[in-house]
């Protein structure tokens, strides 16, 4: 028995700030100590609050140290875990008060949270299939088969309310129940994991701290609709994911939870992993079927839908990581207790990753219903550096964006959807006053630019085409005509595109079109940039009355197109300089060197 656990993340985000380093320097140093009796290090997932990574929290004082780094594990070790005294410089500040340490579940960031996805993740070891067990794990597996019929699971998943998480929010019982419904001698349960959003990563994060709850719930699936083979199809890119699930699908053969007569009975099911290349198109369901099956990963026309024809032929269910994740719980707790969080048409929670221009930055997952100011003024801790917030945008490339007007908007799938936006997987990258709608927008499309699969026009050469307009504009080259043509555009590739992504690749266009169409008349009109980004429509000039003559803006600037002139401020000593805008290559390289704030960006 030990008397302390010190549970360090592990996860992709902790991992690249060198928290395996930390591992090592922290076991070592305990050996050191004499304390490997007694102290015992776990690595786990991601504890969510990534923006103070490498994190380590010290059991059971519940002691949560932030931005560890290497140099300090030997204090740690000599200082907290062998005399007893906290090491306070690196205690997250948000768990300190008067009288010591508050709980991690009293902070802002933590406390409107409700983990149901996350609940394991950051505290347990992801790679120990009994520390699943013991929370728990595969409980609702034993119950499923050895108590409860296929129909009784598909029943209380349809009554629970649960909807996809992946995007478009489909019932998920309603899914099962309709691949049941189809008799066929093969059925498939797929999984998910092709999660390529810029600035996603809940799913990755899940599988890196929990891939136990996934293949449970995958292996329930099964049951439901008779099914005995699942497939992961998770990136190559995520190789922490990979590995775990590796590990977890092992230890699961190896434990009977996986494979022939699971506890005891005549259900048979298992797993297997298949990669991708990094594809965005796969986070399609029929592109990723196809692509499981050895072919090009391009969309099929439906119907037929999966549920009648899917993988080889078969019937067979989709679901994302997410979605799976709740299963388990649902099936312990009751469909009640899952529908009674949320809304009327939206229950249970939902996990964003919380990026952009704001404080804390992470992982969260909150009841539906949860405001986007709650998530952006205290989860977040609000914008940095005193800025105003501006817009965040939902659903990566396939969602837009929620404007300042409407940041009090409970968070759901049908207010969303409502003002033009929509959940998605679950990106939410929050925006300040120095953000360009414009060039955000020109952002996404070079995105789905890029990843389109190339098989149907309107996709294809449509996006291409909305990119020239949007780069025109960016450019100061484009007219009035031009924004009215590429609205009109965004509705016919919505209106004819193959698959979801066409289908919603206009969205960030036609949403920053609704709500910040000033922007793009001010780029179009007057060949300005009101959060002055867009390069081609800025311009650099010294106020020579400010210069001091030091020549530090002309050593930086990397064009030549600084240069010293003959005129003296009054009360200076020194001559001034100016920019020759034809050689300004607009760098800014210059704004940053000259202290006297001499130099303007228009």
């Amino acid at each position: 028995m030990y008397r302390s656990h010190v549970l360090v993340c592990g996860g992709t985000g902790c991992t690249s700030s060198g928290s395996q380093a930390i591992i090592d320097a922290l076991e070592s140093e305990i050996k050191k100590n004499g304390l490997e009796t007694e102290v015992q290090v776990v690595k786990t997932g991601c504890f969510g609050l990534c923006a103070l990574g490498p994190i380590m929290i010290v059991y059971p004082e519940g002691t949560f140290y932030s931005m560890v780094k290497e140099d300090d594990i030997a204090e740690i070790v000599s200082e907290h875990l062998l005399k007893g005294r906290i090491v306070s410089r690196l205690v997250y500040d948000e768990t300190v008060v008067e009288d010591g340490i508050k709980s991690l579940n009293e902070t802002d960031f933590y406390k409107k949270q409700h983990r149901i996805a996350l609940r394991n993740c950051g505290v347990i070891n992801p790679e120990a299939i009994d520390e699943y067990i013991g929370c728990d794990g595969y409980e609702a597996l034993g119950k499923v088969v050895t108590t409860m019929t296929p129909d009784e699971v598909i029943e209380t998943i349809l009554d629970s309310g649960l909807r996809g998480r992946g995007g478009g929010g489909f019932p998920t019982g309603l899914k099962w129940k309709l691949a049941k419904g189809n008799d066929a001698d093969q059925k498939y349960v797929c999984c998910n994991a092709d999660e390529g959003d810029p600035g996603a990563f809940m799913d990755r994060s899940i599988l890196e701290g929990d891939p136990h709850v996934v293949l449970e719930a995958m292996a329930i699936a099964g049951y439901a609709i008779g099914a005995t083979q699942g497939y992961i199809y998770i990136r190559a890119e995520y190789p922490i994911a990979v590995d775990r699930l590796n590990v977890a699908i092992k230890q699961a053969r190896e434990y009977g939870l996986l494979g022939k007569n699971i506890f005891g009975t005549d259900f048979c099911f298992d797993i297997e992993l298949r990669l991708g290349a990094g594809a965005f198109v796969c986070g399609e369901e029929t592109a990723l079927m196809t692509s499981i099956e050895g072919h090009r990963g391009e969309p099929r026309p439906r119907p037929p839908f999966p549920a009648v024809k899917g993988l080889f032929g078969k019937p067979t269910i989709l679901n994302n990581v997410e979605t799976y994740a709740n299963i388990p719980r649902i099936i312990l707790l009751g469909a009640d207790w899952f529908k009674s969080m949320g809304t009327e048409k939206s229950k249970g929670t939902k996990v964003f990753a919380l990026g952009g221009k704001i404080k804390n930055t992470g992982l969260v997952e909150i009841p539906m219903g949860t405001t986007l100011r709650e998530v952006v003024e205290e989860i977040g801790g609000g914008i940095p550096n005193g800025k105003k917030f501006k817009a965040a945008q939902t659903g990566g490339p396939s969602g837009g964006c929620i404007p300042a007007e409407h940041i009090d908007i409970p968070i759901d799938y049908d207010n969303l959807i409502s003002i033009g936006s929509m959940m998605g997987s679950g990106g939410l990258i929050v925006m300040d006053e120095d953000t360009c709608m414009v060039d955000i927008a020109k952002f996404f499309l070079e995105f789905t630019v890029d990843e389109s699969c190339g098989k149907c026009t309107p996709c294809r050469i449509g996006t291409k085409r909305l990119l020239e307009m949007l780069d025109k504009i960016t450019k100061g080259q484009a007219t009035l005509e031009d924004i009215d043509k590429m609205e009109e555009l965004c509705y016919y590739i919505k209106d004819n595109s193959l698959c979801g992504l066409g289908q919603t690749a206009p969205n960030p266009v036609l949403s920053t079109l609704k709500f910040f169409r000033d922007e793009y008349v001010a780029h179009v009109v007057d060949k300005k940039c009101p959060a002055g980004v867009c390069k081609d429509l800025l311009s650099y000039s010294i106020i020579k009355d400010k210069c001091f003559g030091c020549g530090m803006c002309a050593k930086a600037c990397p064009a030549g197109a600084i240069t010293k002139t003959d005129y003296v401020a009054p009360g200076k000593k020194l001559p001034a300089y100016e920019i020759d805008a034809s050689k300004c290559v607009k760098c800014g390289a210059c704004v940053g060197t000259c202290k006297f704030k001499a130099i303007v960006k228009e």
